[in-house]
C-alpha cells in the first residue's frame, strides 16, 4: 500500500465489521499459482457481485482485484482506523 503505508508501520484495525468503500482493509487474497498469498492491506474501491473490489495504492506494485478478481466477504477481515506513530524517546 505504499505510498500510503510502508514497513514498519503500525495499523489500528477493526476486525469484524461491514466492508466501507474507500479505506483501507486487510484482506485475505486468494492463493496463487505458487501457494498461499499472505494477508494484505488493500483499499476497497465497490462492491462486487457477491464480493467488494480491492485495490492496491501503487498501480506498479502488489497483487489486487485486477489479478484475482473480487474478494469474497468473508476474506475482508477488518478496516484500517489510523496508523499509529511511535513514540519519540526524550533524550537527556
Amino acid at each position: 500500500m505504499e505510498p500510503t503505508y510502508v514497513d514498519g508501520d503500525r495499523l489500528l484495525v477493526l476486525y469484524g465489521v461491514h466492508p466501507r468503500v474507500g479505506r483501507a482493509h486487510v484482506i485475505r487474497l486468494p492463493d496463487g499459482p505458487d501457494g498461499p498469498r499472505p494477508v494484505a492491506i488493500k483499499r476497497i474501491t465497490r462492491a462486487e457481485g457477491d464480493g467488494w473490489w480491492a485495490e492496491r495504492d501503487n498501480p506498479a506494485e502488489g497483487v489486487d482485484s485486477w489479478l484475482v478478481g473480487a474478494i469474497p466477504t468473508a476474506d475482508v477481515l477488518g478496516v484500517v482506523l489510523t496508523r499509529l506513530r511511535r513514540a519519540r524517546r526524550r533524550t537527556r
